[in-house]
């Protein structure tokens, strides 16, 4: 039987087990949206394609299979293009599809034509153009190994008008299949005396291809060996933060014990991460190429290995493949490094428990604190970038696997379309997205999206007037001359009932949980508006500090 290409696009689709696609429609691919009217799969109707993007991109987070993100030529696909890079630097599996300019039309700078080779090619991992209807189900095929296998990430497939209406007969393809690379036993034997010769050794968990099977074997294999084991940023969720080898996490504002810890380690054992800027202090935690410890890193991708730091013993595997492995390791009875998993770990109590009192009437940690009680071990939590976030960071103890999404790449506007991917794929679990102002803007009118498609997600909105973050590198650099950091932003509880969800304020902490609670009641999709004076910039440091200590130092 013949079909058209839109049709096979979406057989396609739903052979590689998608069920729902996140959209801005276009006439580009009108031929697909009819096929999508017929099929199970749900489109969930989305307000700006950088939103869009960025809830595929959650979506491949979240289960570890592609997210699926359609958008029109031109301005839709280049919007599309944050969540693209979001899911670059995350290694995070996605496809984006993009309706294309007719096939003959190429080359003639067309209504919205694009080289999306060009455009996209640093950052996908393969861009391609579908040119004949016949070629769907390979493509499609294609496109799902390339995002999931070795270190994941974004597929980019241009769709021209015409082909999409052309009709061919041909067979779907079975759901892609992932090889799982692994040790091999020698190089599982050198990680074992890498260890054991080790003084102080750490673990650091990080990147992506985890399951909740991996991350109970991490918590094994950390017992087992009596290992301290961090998380890298923006990956909390890999350890339960009451396990007793818990270390804190490794990013931004980063526990000055842990950091310590980290550079007196003689051993690093890195599982999935790369050790970017972030999580590597600015590259200057482990030394380049050949770190000042020796380095055991695990990475699915092969490529990944030596790329940047030369590692003592390089293991191309999978996290879980490779902790299934070590779990068969004989640890020693009474190892050199004996008792820093315990330390470490109340390092990071001591850390997460301080509440220090910022300026103002508002004060984020003990909300952030009653909130994790509140909503419990289930909820999800997202969040975009800004100083706010700092809060969520260092007071949610997280505790379990799924329960956190946030882009290493640091990109503003995250967290809302994230919640609205999370609350669709679990509408039974509690999603809370942490979002300054500034960030919440970024992308606020997906409040919207998550009104229409019956996703009851929290938002809490952390106002201060400002994009703090870049407030306070200002006032580091130049302090007292405030440029083009300043906002007037709307009443975002206001906002919120516009929308037809519920709208809270929020200007002293004991309003916080009564808010909240009223708005949990209201089954609706929710904002409370958190009005933080705009001094307490972190947990850590007020603005005014970080202007005095500018000052001081000559700038």
């Amino acid at each position: 039987m013949k079909k058209t290409g839109g049709r096979l696009i979406v057989d396609a689709l739903a052979a590689q087990g998608v069920d729902r696609v996140f959209c801005i429609p276009g006439e580009s691919y009108l031929a697909v949206l009819d096929a999508l009217h017929d099929a199970a799969i749900e489109t969930v109707v989305c307000r700006h394609e950088g939103g869009a993007a960025m809830s595929a991109e959650a979506h491949g987070k979240l289960t570890g299979r592609p997210g699926v993100c359609m958008v029109t030529r031109g301005p839709g696909a280049t919007n599309a293009a944050a969540g693209v890079h979001v899911a670059q630097q995350d290694s995070t599996p996605m496809v984006l599809l993009i309706g294309q300019i007719e096939r003959g039309m190429r080359g003639r700078d067309a209504f919205q034509e694009v080289d999306y080779t060009q455009v996209f090619g640093s950052m996908a991992k393969w861009v391609a153009e579908i040119d004949s209807p016949d070629r769907v189900p390979e493509m499609i095929s294609r496109a799902f190994h390339v995002a999931c296998s070795g270190r994941p990430g974004p597929v980019v497939l241009a769709l021209p008008e015409d082909m999409l209406v052309e009709e061919a007969e041909v067979a779907v393809a079975a759901a892609a299949v992932i090889a799982e690379p692994a040790a091999t036993p020698a190089t599982m034997a050198a990680v074992a005396d890498r260890l054991r010769a080790a003084k102080a050794p750490v673990i650091i968990a990080g990147g992506s291809r985890w399951t909740p099977e991996a991350v109970a074997d991490l918590a094994r294999f950390a017992e087992a060996w009596d290992l301290p084991v961090a998380c890298s940023f923006r990956r909390q969720m890999l350890v339960d933060h009451l396990h007793p080898n818990y270390a804190g996490d490794v990013g931004l504002g980063i526990n000055p014990a842990l950091l310590a810890r980290l550079k007196a380690a003689d051993v690093v054992l890195l599982v999935g991460g790369r050790m970017s800027e972030v999580p590597s202090q600015s590259y200057d935690l482990l030394a380049i190429p050949s770190p000042q410890a020796e380095l055991i890193h695990v990475h699915p991708g092969a490529e990944e290995l030596g790329r940047v730091y030369r590692p003592a013993v390089a293991v191309n595997a999978s996290p879980g493949a490779f902790l299934a492995a070590a779990l068969a390791l004989e640890a020693p009875a009474a190892p050199a490094w004996a008792g820093s998993a315990a330390a470490a770990h109340d390092d990071y109590l001591a850390w997460s428990g301080a509440r220090p009192q910022v300026p103002g009437p508002v004060q984020m940690a003990p909300m952030v604190e009653w909130l994790q009680e509140r909503l419990g071990p289930t909820a999800i939590v997202t969040n975009g970038a800004g100083n706010y976030a700092t809060w969520v960071h260092r007071f949610w103890r997280f505790r379990g696997f799924g329960s956190q999404l946030a882009p290493t790449s640091g990109s503003m506007g995250y967290g809302l379309p994230a919640a609205v991917a999370a609350k669709l794929a679990h509408p039974q679990r509690p999603v809370v997205c942490f979002a300054g102002d500034g960030c919440f803007q970024m992308t606020g009118l997906e409040f919207g999206t998550a009104v229409q498609h019956g996703a009851a997600v929290l938002v809490v909105v952390v106002d201060n007037g400002m994009y703090g973050t870049i407030r306070m590198h200002q006032e580091r650099e130049y302090p007292g001359r405030v440029s083009a950091t300043t906002l007037h932003n709307p009443d975002f509880a206001a906002f919120a009932r516009a929308y037809g969800g519920h709208g809270e304020t929020v200007e002293k902490t004991d309003d916080f949980a009564p808010a909240v609670e009223r708005a949990l009641a209201s089954g609706k999709a929710a904002i409370i508006h958190v009005r933080l004076d705009p001094e307490a910039l972190t947990p850590a440091r007020s603005l005014s500090e970080i202007r005095a200590a500018a000052v001081a130092a000559g700038r």
